[in-house]
This record gives C-alpha cells, sequence and structure tokens, in this order.
C-alpha cells in the first residue's frame, strides 16, 4: 500500500528497461536440497575434513571412478588443510569433474566460517564456468544440526553469485552459477531453514542493486518509486514529498535538496508482524543518491564514488524487504531521507542557517556535511510520530571514521549499552564488524554555535564523534545507535560472501539483531 501524495516522476526512468524488480531478483540462485546420494553425473563438490579419510558420499564417488578421486589426492598432496581445493577433471563414472574443499578442523567450524565456505565454493564453480552443482554435506561438519551446516553453505553461495551486469552491451558467453543442491541427512529441515537466508540474501541483493545504481538512473524521485513494489511484500509504503515536509518544517533535509533539480523525498516503510500496538523497532537511512559536496564541492577525484553515498538508505531497503520476505514477527518502522546534493544557484551557501523540524537552528558551515542534516530531521520524525523501542540510523557519513577504523569494522556510536553490545555480538556473529566510539558531552562544545543552536561541522578533529554528537540532539530520550558506515557500504572489503562493490553492508547485520532479541 502507497500513500501519500507525489510529483510525476521522470516517464522516461519509470520506463528505463534497466529497472530490477525488488520483488523478483534474478541474483537468487535456485538453491535445493535434497537426500544423500551420489549425483548420476555433473559437477559434485565434496567436503573434506583435514587428515580425513574419504568417507560417505567420497567414498562411494570415488570407487565410482575407480579410485580416481583417491589418486588426484595423493598425486597433489592433498590433506583437507583449510580453504584448500583439489579439481578432479573428468574423473569418470559420469562426473564431469570432483572438487574437493579442505574443511581444516571441520569439528570446530563456526556459522560464520560456513557461510565463508559456501561462497567460496561458489566462487571456484563460477571460476569453472559451472552452471549447476551438487554439494555433500555429509560430513561431521562443526556443532550444528545437519540442517544448519547446508543452509548455511547455502547462504554463502547465494551472497556470493550476486553480479550487477545489466549496464554491460554484452552478455558473458559463459551462463552463470544458478543451481545448486545440497545433499544432505536433513533436506527437509535445511530447505526450512536455508527459508530465513534466503530472505536476507535477497534483501543484501537489493541493498547491493541500488548502491551500484548509477546516479543519472538513481535520483531520488527513482529511488522512492523503486519502493513502491516493497508493498506486495506486505509493506506499507509511504512517499513524502517537498510540500508535505515543508508542511511538517523539514527544513534541514530541504536545505541540502534545494540545489538539485530532482526532488527529494522522505519513504516510511512499515511491517505489522508483531502484536498489534506494540512499540516498533526503527532504522533510518541516509539517502543520499548523489554529493558533489554542495557549494563546499570535494575535489574531482573519487567523486563518482559518491553515487554509495545512499548506502545507509539502501541497508534499510534491504532489511525491510528481508524482514518482510520471511514474515519477521516483530513490528518494525524503515524511513529514509532521500535527496541529491548539488551546487547549482538555489543551492544552500555555507553560513546559512536552517530550522529543523525539531525546531533546533543549524548554522550549515560546511555544504558537504549534508548527511546529518538529512538524518537530523527524519530522527526527529520518526521518534516523534512512532514512539519507537529504539533507533538505529546508517550512513555514509565521515571519512573520519575510515581514518579510524579503516573498513574492517563501521564506527558505532550509541546512547545505550545494551543496544551497542547487542549490535556488535551480532557484528561478529555475521562478520559486518563494528567498534563503539565515544559521545560525551564534551564534545558538544566544539559544535556549539554563537548564531545557531548548533552548527553541522565541528572542524577536523573527532570529525565521526561531532557527526554522531549532532545527531543525538534529534533523537530525545530514545535508545539510539548511529552506525557510520562510509569504509563499509560502498567500496569495502571483499570477501567469499561479497565480491561487490556495493556490499549490501549492514542487511545481515540487522536482521541477525531484530531475530536474536526482538522476535517473540
Amino acid at each position: 500500500m502507497v500513500n501519500g501524495l507525489q510529483s510525476t516522476p521522470d516517464s522516461q526512468s519509470l520506463r528505463n528497461p534497466l529497472r530490477r524488480s525488488l520483488t523478483h531478483l534474478e541474483s537468487i540462485m535456485k538453491t535445493s536440497f535434497a537426500a544423500v546420494s551420489l549425483p548420476k553425473s555433473g559437477v559434485l563438490v565434496l567436503l573434506i575434513a583435514d587428515g580425513a579419510a574419504l568417507t560417505g558420499l567420497a567414498a562411494a564417488a570415488d570407487q565410482r571412478c575407480g579410485g580416481q578421486i583417491a589418486r588426484a589426492i595423493k598425486a597433489a598432496g592433498f590433506t583437507g588443510r583449510k580453504d584448500s581445493t583439489l579439481d578432479v577433471v573428468a574423473p569418470g563414472g559420469g562426473l564431469t569433474r570432483a572438487v574437493l574443499f579442505g574443511l581444516g578442523a571441520a569439528a570446530s567450524l563456526k556459522p560464520l566460517e560456513l557461510e565463508m565456505l559456501g561462497g567460496a565454493i561458489a566462487g571456484v564453480l563460477q571460476s569453472f564456468k559451472a552452471e549447476s552443482a551438487a554439494i555433500a554435506v555429509d560430513a561431521e561438519i562443526g556443532k550444528l544440526p545437519a540442517r544448519e551446516v547446508a543452509a548455511l553453505i547455502a547462504s554463502g553461495a547465494n551472497l556470493r553469485v550476486y553480479s550487477f551486469n545489466q549496464y554491460k552491451s554484452k552478455k558473458p558467453e559463459a551462463k552463470p552459477l544458478n543451481d545448486i543442491t545440497l545433499l544432505t541427512p536433513d533436506a527437509r529441515g535445511a530447505k526450512v531453514s536455508f527459508a530465513h537466508f534466503a530472505a536476507v540474501a535477497e534483501g543484501v541483493h537489493l541493498a547491493r542493486d541500488l548502491v551500484n545504481e548509477p546516479s543519472n538512473t538513481l535520483h531520488p524521485v527513482e529511488f522512492a518509486e523503486r519502493m513502491k513494489p516493497l508493498g506486495k511484500l506486505g509493506l506499507k509504503v509511504s512517499i513524502m514529498t517537498p510540500a508535505q515536509m515543508r508542511k511538517l518544517g523539514m527544513g534541514a533535509l530541504l536545505g541540502v535538496a534545494q540545489g538539485s533539480a530532482h526532488e527529494a523525498r522522505m519513504v516510511v516503510m512499515q511491517w505489522n508482524g508483531g502484536k498489534s500496538g506494540e512499540r516498533p523497532l526503527a532504522f533510518i537511512g541516509k539517502g543520499v543518491t548523489f554529493d558533489t559536496g554542495g557549494i563546499s564541492i570535494k575535489p574531482a577525484a573519487g567523486m563518482e564514488d559518491m553515487k554509495g553515498d545512499m548506502g545507509g538508505a539502501a541497508c534499510v531497503a534491504g532489511l525491510m524487504t528481508a524482514l518482510a520476505r520471511r514474515k519477521a514477527k516483530v513490528n518494525v518502522v524503515g524511513a529514509i531521507g532521500i535527496v541529491e546534493n548539488m551546487p547549482d544557484g538555489n543551492a544552500q551557501r555555507p553560513g546559512d542557517v536552517v530550522t529543523s523540524m525539531s525546531g533546533q537552528t543549524i548554522a550549515v558551515l560546511n555544504t558537504d556535511a549534508e548527511g546529518r542534516l538529512v538524518l537530523a530531521d527524519v530522527l526527529w520524525y520518526v521518534q516523534d510520530r512512532y514512539k519507537p523501542k529504539f533507533m538505529i540510523d546508517l550512513a555514509t557519513l565521515t571519512g573520519a571514521i575510515m581514518v579510524a577504523l579503516g573498513k574492517e569494522h563501521a564506527g558505532l556510536f550509541s546512547n545505550s549499552d545494551e543496544l551497542a553490545q547487542r549490535l556488535s555480538d551480532a557484528g561478529y556473529a555475521t562478520g559486518e564488524k563494528v567498534w563503539r566510539m565515544p559521545l560525551a558531552p564534551e564534545y558538544d562544545k566544539i559544535i556549539d554555535h554563537e548564531v545557531a543552536d548548533v552548527k553541522n561541522t565541528g572542524g577536523r578533529h573527532a570529525g565521526a564523534i561531532t557527526a554522531a554528537q549532532f545527531l543525538q540532539r534529534f533523537v530525545n530520550s530514545v535508545p539510539w545507535a548511529h552506525l557510520d558506515v562510509a569504509g563499509t557500504a560502498m567500496d569495502g572489503v571483499r570477501s567469499s560472501i561479497n565480491q561487490s562493490w556495493g556490499s549490501g553492508w549492514g542487511v545481515r547485520l540487522l536482521d541477525r539483531l531484530v531475530a536474536e532479541h526482538y522476535e517473540k
């Protein structure tokens, strides 16, 4: 369901054949689970623990191939060491390939390592240009039930195979890996367990799509339009226009957008899967579809990356997709402020003073410190309108956080020790790690201003902290966390489960947080 008035979007963008459907993503691979049985043909992946003899399907495959697999192991000196592989081409017995993956100490493998294993397997299969494969998951792996092991490996494979190729004029010659079957003692249970992971993978892929899109296609109106189909998943999607935001007094957000030919939008997505009347969880995303820096213009070098300055909003869209897909038993609000920061004759100037929805006035000393202005109004709107249990905002907010943490961790700032600890735990479980940074009244002094209530930048020192301190002025007493994802949402560290420039970072982290602590 879509509420709210909006002006007619660019008709050309609505007809754009490159627009991807948000309710059916091509990058979700056909994934099935079957009983442990040796396939008659095709590519077979075998998982071998360090120093272990061939057992189960591996032994059966070797016997059918006349001992060819065992001979290849001996010739190559393959021991099952972790992350090692052995490709046995045309081993016989009808198989095209037998691909051996070393597990190392299989009994100690953790869930995240199993997802990474699935991603590594998919990566190798892609390098072979395999279109389909069977993966034998009949060995004793980790301390989890067989169904969870198979589901985790399938999850990692699905996260890995994502691609963003629709702007390529030439299609790849080889077909992508699009069909895997996991052979497991508990095929029925694995299928049930995988349903959750599949929903999350779809959310991750959506977030990646949005970050990877060029800004001439994904401007603010188009971004908002792409949220409409999420209504088919059961989300209530409301789109707010500049006129509606002006009536609410959102001068901070609208000030950022006033230099662009593309109007601003605010999108609110609601998932009501919990008890009626129960206060929701709230996730807020910065959606700057392109950031030139405005009048305080950025250097030309690397400015093309600023198409990804909406990574926080992309994460919120992906998270809401995942929660709706898996029918999460919780009430959730996802809100994103979407603008483009451009330097035309109507653009905001350094030194301007704007009035936020909260009534607080803000001196805009640097128009490139724009994300916090957008978030200020969206945070205030959400805490005032929905009275949430907590708010978590995500934003590619500061380069300063990368100076402090690089790209391995997102910066975490919070007024709640409990929420911060839960986010930290979820980060280590999913590999989307966060590191808590300080907030303190002393930093407020740096952003106090002699004319307005607050200024939007405190200078070079403690830049990520003063940005978070600024945001804290718009949350009142609501438990809140701010995730500065400048180093993780775009051009982050590549891994076995992510090879994309747009990483989809945060969807898995926040889904884990919700599932572990807030669903009943």
